[in-house]
């Protein structure tokens, strides 16, 4: 059957159905571990600046950066990162996850590896960006490919549960930096450059890994591969079959007719955010916005409050730093459950809501001057246990209630817009505060974010998705998915 319209071509299937009815197995698991690691790299990227941040700043490590310019320098990691992910997402969406979520390793890899050749400041932070534009574009690549490969009714914990393991190799990063940051084992010179080999090490280890996850069969059945989608999805079948020892479920539902198209236009993009679907796009920009702003701002600059508010030796910061990357896997981890019981709309409103007037408390006592630093990466552990699991659910959000041909331009659109306005200003801001050594001025910063936060909460709880336990098409209909009652697209009517 076709619709008349050229390059276009109409087919009936019940993949996403096939797809969403498999019972849990070891395949999914491989899915989780090859492509959740993304997260794990980047919790060792960005916990290793931040550990070191203290060494950065000193001549022995070959750089002698300024506070203001370790900030600067997370600053353009995250820049990096959002024009990577619009960069590569839109390939994404044009050329498949796999291709480009073995792409943007590769490029991660490369310039976290030259990064440890550093000799000035603008060498290092350019490298950092390229680096950074890796990252970026795994996020779209894997949250589509996490997204349509996991059945409805894991999607939201195992979301959690991969963003949460940032925080994985942020203690990885930690444990790390205790060692190599350590003067009297390793030279300062080389300490931070052998943590950026190790991470570029870790990273090959997985591109290996990734060559067994195949191409997501809702990607290839929009894109006029019907064939190739339905032998992907029997194999997915088969292994599951094999691993369970029992047989699938009955699919359930009718198909979905599907208008099969090489590409979409960003036309249709543009329309599908803005007009078809703005309130989804103010609730996407603002849970990412502020969550954006919260991370950035104090993680890229915690090295930096404990060495000059507290006393700290750079040596030591990584003791402080892992007990605070325990807190924020727990939370994702332990609460991601709810998000598929209990609900998204109840569930992520209140962890931003919590999670900014804990904040708000921690930011008075501090400036009262009565933490030390062991009570105020305690009271930061509690914080975060409840942010991380809300910004985890602010990429869970922005990645299922799109329609599935611009899923991973939808991600990086909402990652970049949020993340260069919250993410970027964020360090910036907050290493320019810390280097005044004025606690009532970072007290207002910590308001600030408090203030998103508990914003963020309101508006999800007006606009939020009720999208548990729902297949994706059920939470949005593809652009390509022909309305029987018409015999038109939404694409074409959009």
């Amino acid at each position: 059957m076709s619709n008349g319209s050229a390059g276009t071509h109409a087919v009936e299937s019940r993949i996403p159905s096939r797809m969403d009815r498999l019972p849990w197995a070891r395949w999914h698991w491989l899915v989780v571990i090859a492509l959740g690691v993304t997260w794990i790299l980047d919790g060792l990227e960005v916990t290793i600046v931040g550990n070191i941040a203290g060494v950065l700043a000193t001549p022995d490590s070959g750089l002698n950066l300024t506070p203001g310019q370790v900030g600067l320098a997370g600053g353009i990691y995250i820049a990096g990162a959002c024009t990577g992910a619009l960069f590569f997402s839109y390939l994404t969406d044009r050329f498949g996850r796999k291709r480009l979520f073995l792409i943007t390793l590769g490029v991660y890899l490369v310039f976290s590896f030259l990064t440890a050749f550093s000799w000035s400041f603008w060498s290092f932070v350019v490298f950092r960006f390229m680096a950074g534009t890796g990252i970026g574009g795994e996020y779209s690549a894997i949250y589509s490919a996490v997204d349509e490969l996991i059945p409805a009714r894991f999607r939201g914990q195992v979301a959690l549960a991969i963003s949460g393991s940032y925080w994985i190799g942020a203690m990885m990063g930690s444990a790390l930096s205790i060692f190599l940051l350590n003067p009297n084992l390793v030279n300062q010179y080389y300490g931070w450059r052998v943590a950026f080999w190790l991470g570029a090490a870790l990273g090959i280890c997985v591109l290996l890994i990734r060559r067994y996850v195949p191409e997501s069969p809702r990607w290839l059945l929009t894109h006029g591969r019907t064939e190739e989608a339905e032998e992907t999805t029997k194999y997915i079948e088969e292994e599951v079959r094999r691993e369970s020892r029992r047989e699938l479920p009955e699919v359930e539902g009718p198909p979905l007719t599907v208008e099969q198209r090489e590409s979409i236009g960003f036309g249709i993009i543009l329309r599908a955010m803005f007009q078809m679907y703005p309130k989804r796009t103010i609730l996407g920009l603002t849970l990412m916005g502020s969550q954006a702003f919260l991370y950035n701002a104090i993680f890229f600059t915690y090295a930096l409050v404990l060495t000059q508010f507290y006393g700290i030796s750079s040596g030591s910061v990584p003791y402080y730093i892992f007990p605070f990357a325990v807190g924020n896997v727990l939370g994702p981890w332990l609460l991601g459950r709810f998000f598929d019981t209990i609900g998204r709309v109840a569930m992520i409103s209140g962890c931003y809501f919590i999670s900014g007037g804990l904040l708000a408390l921690t930011g008075y006592l501090f400036y009262l001057d009565i933490l030390t630093a062991t009570t105020q990466t305690i009271l930061w552990c509690i914080v975060f246990f409840f942010a991380s699991a809300a910004a985890s659910a602010g990429y869970l959000t922005v990645s299922e209630i799109f329609p599935m041909e611009i899923r991973a331009m939808a991600i990086a659109l909402f990652y970049s817009i949020a993340t260069a306005v919250g993410g970027i200003s964020g360090p910036v801001l907050f290493g320019n505060i810390i280097g005044t050594g004025n606690a009532g001025k970072l007290f207002v910063a910590y308001l600030v974010g408090a203030g998103f936060m508990i914003f963020a909460a309101i508006i999800e709880l007006v606009l939020g998705v009720r999208s548990e336990g729902k297949s994706l098409e059920n939470v949005e209909r593809p652009l390509t998915a022909i309305e029987e009652a018409t015999g038109t697209s939404a694409a074409s009517s959009a």
